[in-house]
């Protein structure tokens, strides 16, 4: 049945749906983010960005803080251990433009959580207090924050954090069903999220494990969330926010994408890498993203992927690599490592 509830909103921003792209390191780039945006995301969240602007130097650094052209709301998620330099950081970022501030709480990697940032934070909760509220009065712009569930299984303090979240005046809260420990084994749960979103007033925003139209409408069912917030699901398949949002308000499926518009999407997200990392770098971004669609692709199984993938990532000319999506996309019989021409997918004519 059709989600009727109003729509969630942060802050001044309405969102323009219940399906959100989850920051995620070395994906969420700006054309990735402008390519969900595109296939339905209601809302994108950039990559975590270190609160040291010491290191906001780097070329990482600046392409993370890259929202050039793209549409508001703007979000920008930092990461770190420190109150003051957490606040400065949202200082910063709000003065380049950012719309709204989203505090890590959540990423479970190790170096992250080796400087007590991350999901590590979870573990102090006099600290968590101590950086919500320094955030949020550092800043006009809407402050939110994004947690797992805990740090370890013994330790599922979610609903704790939430609270505290509310009383320091953050304006929504996502959810990861897994606590640090699990980082992404396992299976995500969702009781904590319900118990939290009882437990606060402000919108919540389910993730974990959300890979489909009817994943998503059981989540939110089973929550009571205000959304559902998407992140390894989307890697090569995009098209997933259309979908969710379109089964969220009309409670049917749409057909996939035909082979014409797969083809295209990945053409225009190729030249986006290319123009926005330089062929360089984009070249090599470009790799792990083509895996990805190969293995959203129903066409190919494991083996053949694995082929396609070394035939790709052999590729060093842009040219070369938009011959390939030609070549794999060609009308015919369903493409395999033979049918695509390695006089046209080496580069070696490319200019």
């Amino acid at each position: 049945m059709p989600d009727q509830r109003p729509l969630p909103q942060i802050g001044r921003h309405r969102l323009a749906n219940r399906v959100i792209l989850a920051p995620m390191a070395g994906v969420t780039d700006r054309p990735f983010r402008q390519l969900c945006r595109k296939l339905g995301a209601g809302l994108v969240v950039g990559e975590m960005v270190t609160a040291d602007p010491a290191l906001w130097h780097t070329r990482k650094s600046r392409q993370r803080l890259d929202h050039r052209g793209e549409p508001g709301p703007r979000a920008v998620q930092i990461a770190g251990g420190d109150a003051e330099m957490l606040a400065e950081a949202a200082r910063l970022n709000a003065a380049q433009g950012a719309e709204i501030i989203d505090i890590n709480m959540g990423c479970p990697a190790k170096k992250v959580c080796n400087k007590a940032a991350g999901s590590a934070l979870l573990r102090d909760e006099a600290l968590v207090a101590e950086i919500l509220a320094a955030v949020v009065a550092a800043v006009d712009v809407p402050v939110t924050l994004k947690i797992r569930t805990g740090w370890c299984a013994a330790s599922n303090n979610g609903v704790r954090i939430a609270r505290l979240a509310e009383a320091a005046g953050i304006q929504a809260l996502a959810v990861h069903g897994r606590h640090r420990q699990q980082r992404y084994a396992g299976e995500a749960e969702y009781d904590t999220i319900a118990a939290i979103k009882a437990a606060v007033t402000i919108p919540v925003f389910a993730n974990g494990d959300i890979d489909s139209p009817e994943k998503a409408a059981t989540v939110l069912d089973y929550t009571g969330a205000d959304a559902v917030m998407i992140g390894r699901a989307a890697q090569g398949n995009p098209w997933l926010f259309r979908e969710i949002d379109h089964y969220l308000r009309h409670g049917r499926r749409l057909p996939p994408p035909d082979a014409a518009e797969r083809a295209t999407v990945l053409r225009d997200h190729l030249t986006e890498l290319h123009r926005f990392y330089g062929a360089y770098m984009g070249l090599r971004i470009a790799r792990k993203h083509l895996g990805w669609y190969l293995a959203s692709d129903r066409r190919f199984d494991a083996g053949e992927q694995r082929e396609l993938r070394a035939v790709f990532n052999a590729l060093e000319q842009p040219d070369a690599q938009h011959r390939f999506i030609d070549d794999l996309f060609r009308p015919g019989p369903t493409p395999s490592t033979a049918t695509v021409d390695p006089r046209t997918t080496h580069g070696i004519s490319a200019a």
